[in-house]
């Protein structure tokens, strides 16, 4: 029984009988499995880079915290407040991503990482929630006003966004923004002659991408080369599914992640097949489909577009998240260095991750006066 009556008129009480516990639940279990993950997955790699054994995994845990603490914490504001610190956020990510362009570290190639007082920031994780929160008041704003430019302003916000993510170069990170993007714009009413239009442009602009870039050429080539062997990575994540089975080869058991560079971070999934086996790897998927249709239930009964069309976008870059990084660990899709969300080693990931569930959960909250549902 819950310690809160439905009486209680308190801040906290008043955000448990209007917050979604079941999605509240689901999230905080896919960060439990990260956390215990990375103690899996993360001790080899540690040891190869003259680490403490748990030096991953302790500084995971730390962010895993902290994600969540920032998901409560967010949880609790309004749309409005929701709006402001998207804003704050997304103009603080763009102003990082243009600092990053220009004394950021460059790691394999690309230049994403931003290291102040200690710490390496990703601004491009975060700028992906900010920019779904945005565009999609952006977008209902002009519903609500003809005269408001907003179809303009948007388009605005995602070509300066784009453009910083192709100068570092991010390729995949592109994508996930113009999905947000394009879902929203979809839901927002565009019209089936622009649907066309911007389809022509994306088809357009991975072509673009697949002869502008090498390391994208280099994956999709290999890909679709029937004769080409898979990425050392890739071929190491297959065998670590084999060797699994249904079961796994029991928790420490596992050997793949001896082998691969990214076995905490873009390969934790074939860890988790590898010692746990399919039907756990069955549950993580289970616990994301969850969490995205769920989400997309309590959004769909809003009377709101800015909350359909803001959390729309936030599951639309979840899921898209988790369905690169399983897809690429299991060979569907050219491999792409993207995380497992709450669950792959990385804390600009998690931080972000952690903000935009909480804004979701805000979002989705039960408000008597603007529809939904308790």
């Amino acid at each position: 029984m819950s310690a809160l009556a439905r009486t209680d008129t308190s801040l906290v009480g008043r955000w448990w009988w209007t917050v979604d516990r079941w999605l509240l639940s689901s999230v905080i279990a896919i960060a439990i499995a990260g956390a215990i993950l990375t103690m899996a997955a993360s001790p080899p790699v540690a040891e190869r880079m003259g680490f403490d054994t748990f030096h991953f995994a302790k500084r995971q845990i730390i962010f895993i915290i902290v994600s969540m603490i920032l998901m409560f914490g967010v949880s609790f504001l309004g749309p409005r407040g929701v709006r402001r610190a998207a804003a704050l956020v997304t103009f603080g990510a763009i102003g990082l991503m243009a600092m990053t362009l220009v004394i950021g570290t460059e790691i394999k190639g690309a230049t994403r990482w931003l290291h102040i007082s200690g710490f390496s920031i990703q601004a491009s994780e975060f700028v992906k929630p900010g920019f779904a929160v945005l565009s999609a008041w952006l977008f209902a704003t002009r519903r609500l006003d003809d005269q408001f430019p907003g179809y303009m302003l948007v388009g605005c916000l995602y070509m300066l966004i784009a453009g910083l993510l192709l100068l570092q170069p991010d390729v995949g990170m592109t994508l996930v923004i113009s999905a947000i993007w394009a879902v929203q714009f979809f839901i927002a009413g565009l019209p089936w002659l622009l649907v066309a239009v911007i389809a022509s442009l994306f088809l357009g602009g991975s072509v673009a991408a697949y002869f502008s870039f090498a390391h994208v050429r280099i994956r999709v080539d290999r890909f679709f080369d029937p004769q080409a062997e898979q990425g050392y990575q890739v071929g190491r994540a297959l065998d670590a599914f084999r060797n699994g089975g249904w079961s796994g080869r029991g928790p420490g058991e596992g050997r793949v992640k001896e082998v691969l560079p990214d076995a905490h971070a873009d390969f934790i999934f074939a860890v988790v097949g590898e010692e746990f086996g399919l039907i756990a790897c069955l549950i993580i998927v289970v616990l994301f489909c969850f969490v995205v249709l769920r989400g997309f239930s309590n959004a769909a009964k809003e009377n709101d577009l800015f909350v359909l069309l803001a959390v729309a976008g936030l599951l639309t870059q979840f899921a898209l998240q988790a369905l690169i990084n399983m897809a690429s660990t299991v060979n569907l899709m050219p491999p792409k260095g993207m995380t497992l969300p709450l669950i792959s080693y990385g804390g600009s990931s998690t931080l972000a991750l952690g903000f935009a569930l909480g804004m979701v959960l805000a979002l989705t909250r039960y408000q008597p006066g603007r529809g939904g549902a308790p």
